[in-house]
């Protein structure tokens, strides 16, 4: 399993229920990482999409504890739940796309990480965990620095490292 986010220089990845910022490149990165593969999301990530309605050419397993259907989903009422619907699945074909607590909860099971690394640091109030200050984490590829106007960019893959024997 993996998860993709974008992430500012301090893994901030949102506020007030949206992005903080808009790359194209970036977007078209996600697309390119997610497109007829399984997604992993919150109910507020779903609610912060375009009319609310799960993205296109993907399976998408909302994670919430409300009852209510949602067109174009399946519903997981916890993480346990959720892995159970992707265990015949491909782990590398399976993406967890956020928000916060949904990367907290499902990061134990991911074996890569791709990050869209933003050398600024925004106002966020949502935050990816910090891959550079975790000892089981590092950095396997990493593209060399891209702009988009003032900003400067990068695709960082991070890899889990082996379990010591």
């Amino acid at each position: 399993m993996n998860c993709i986010a974008a992430v500012d220089s301090r893994f901030g990845i949102g506020r007030d229920n949206k992005l903080l910022v808009s790359i194209p490149e970036d977007m078209k990165y996600f697309r390119s990482k997610t497109l007829d593969k399984t997604v992993i999301l919150g109910r507020k990530t779903l609610e912060s999409f375009p009319n609310g309605a799960p993205l296109k050419r993907r399976r998408s397993i909302v994670l919430t504890r409300r009852s209510d259907a949602i067109p174009g989903a399946e519903i997981a009422r916890s993480v346990e739940e959720a892995l159970e619907l992707v265990k015949n699945e491909d782990p590398d074909n399976v993406f967890v796309i956020g928000g916060e607590s949904i990367y907290r909860a499902f990061l134990p099971y991911c074996s890569r990480a791709y990050l869209t690394k933003i050398d600024y640091a925004y106002e966020a109030d949502a935050f990816f965990p910090d891959l550079d200050a975790d000892p089981e984490w590092e950095v396997e590829e990493e593209s060399e620095e891209k702009t988009c106007f003032d900003l400067c960019y990068s695709f960082v893959t991070y890899k889990r490292k082996e379990e010591m024997k």
